[in-house]
Formats: structure tokens, C-alpha cells, sequence
């Protein structure tokens, strides 16, 4: 692993730790990237959903307007193609894969009017606090379970994380491990690691170091859509 390449995991998976504490509460409400929900709920009615569901990049965390982070990005390439669906920003800063776990009922309960398409971005937290990789994935198991319970006919997509290497050789290639393998056994798409090209430039991220800029957030919405842009 190659010096560059150690720099980019190491500052990207510090997420969740500066201004991003996990939530102590489970309710965090789904949001449109640019619609208020009452609006939304009634002009439409006809799109097919796009649920993102993650922690503080997904959340879009020290952006002026949540618009401008990658789901925001994908939204516009989706309006653009004149492609029918809405993406709904079920992003919680600081969230593990253990808060999801308790999240997600709750958030599908949400989805009144169904959800066609479920994509999965935690982790990175896990592998900031070492928490046992075994764990992680059970976690993250057990949510697409329940999204498939809920909603069978959604595809899934699995947003691919990694370990720093301060965490140990044997951690890291365990943690980078649970994704692909995760993404294989639920047929999910899968994004091998969302901040490719971003981690570890500065001027891709904000003033922590941690956290996309917008233009950070432009090159994720490049990174997701190359593969989502497939099954949709």
C-alpha cells in the first residue's frame, strides 16, 4: 500500500469523529434533496424512490444546501436524462452500522409510498472505532434483510468502504473484505469506494480535512452514477 494511497483511507474514514457524533436518536427523517416533503407528497406520487441510506456524507455534512452533495449530484443527472425518479436522503451524520441496524424499521415505515431502489453507504465508522468486522457485516446484513422484507422488489446498491491502515494489516484486509462479499450474496451493486478520487486531496474537502467540498461531492455523484446509471 503505497503512501499516497495509506494518506487517502486514513483521512477519509476519521468520519463521524469531528462535529459527527453518532445520533442519539433513531427517528431521523428521510428528505428529499430539493423538495419539501408535504410538496413532494403531492406532486409526486408517481416517481419511483431511490432511498439513500448512510452517515454524514450521505447527509450531506457542512454543505450550505443539502443539494449540493452527491445526492444531490445524481438527482440532477436523473432530471437531466428526463428519468422518473426521486431520491429520498435517509443520511444520519455519525451513524455505525449498529445505529443503522436500529434505524431502519423506522425509516421504511417512512416509505409510504414504496421504495424501488435501496443504496447502502455505512461502515466507514466501524472501521474508525475498530469495531469487530464480524459485527459490521452483520449489521449491514440484517439491513438489507429488512429492506428486502419490506420491499422485495427494490434493487439494492452497497457503497464500499475502508479500514485505516493504523488499525492493524489483519483488520484492514478483514473490514475491506465485508463489501464485496456483502454485495455478492444480496445481488447488490456495488461502488468498491465512494470517496475515490476525493480522500485525501485537499481542496476536494472542507476546512476539517474530512468532508467533501461541493466539488467533492461532484466527483462521488461521478463515482455512484457509473454504476447505479446500470440498473436503473
Amino acid at each position: 500500500m503505497n503512501f499516497f494511497f495509506e494518506k487517502t483511507i486514513l483521512i477519509f474514514l476519521i468520519i463521524g469523529i469531528f462535529g459527527c457524533g453518532e445520533s442519539t436518536t433513531n427517528n431521523t427523517a428521510p428528505q428529499t434533496t430539493n423538495t419539501p416533503e408535504a410538496a413532494v407528497e403531492k406532486t409526486t406520487k408517481k416517481k419511483k424512490k431511490i432511498m439513500f441510506f448512510g452517515d454524514s456524507l450521505t447527509a450531506g455534512y457542512g454543505l450550505d444546501d443539502p443539494s449540493q452533495s452527491y445526492l444531490g449530484g445524481i438527482q440532477k443527472k436523473l432530471d437531466d436524462l428526463e428519468m422518473d425518479y426521486q431520491v429520498i436522503n435517509a443520511g444520519n451524520s455519525g451513524e455505525t452500522s449498529s445505529g443503522g441496524k436500529e434505524r431502519i424499521d423506522w425509516v421504511l415505515e417512512q416509505s409510504s409510498q414504496g421504495l424501488d431502489v435501496f443504496i447502502l453507504e455505512l461502515g466507514a465508522n466501524d472501521g474508525l472505532r475498530g469495531i469487530k468486522p464480524d459485527v459490521t457485516i452483520k449489521n449491514l446484513q440484517t439491513i438489507f434483510t429488512q429492506v428486502k422484507v419490506k420491499f422485495p422488489k427494490a434493487k439494492l446498491m452497497l457503497l464500499g468502504m475502508l479500514a485505516p491502515p493504523n488499525m492493524g494489516e489483519d483488520f484492514t484486509k478483514k473490514f475491506a473484505a465485508i463489501f464485496p462479499k456483502l454485495a455478492k450474496e444480496n445481488n447488490a451493486a456495488f461502488v468498491p469506494f465512494l470517496l475515490d478520487g476525493v480522500g485525501g486531496i485537499p481542496e476536494l474537502n472542507q476546512k476539517d480535512g474530512i468532508h467533501p467540498t461541493q466539488k467533492g461531492h461532484e466527483i462521488l455523484a461521478e463515482n455512484v452514477w457509473k454504476v447505479l446509471q446500470g440498473i436503473l
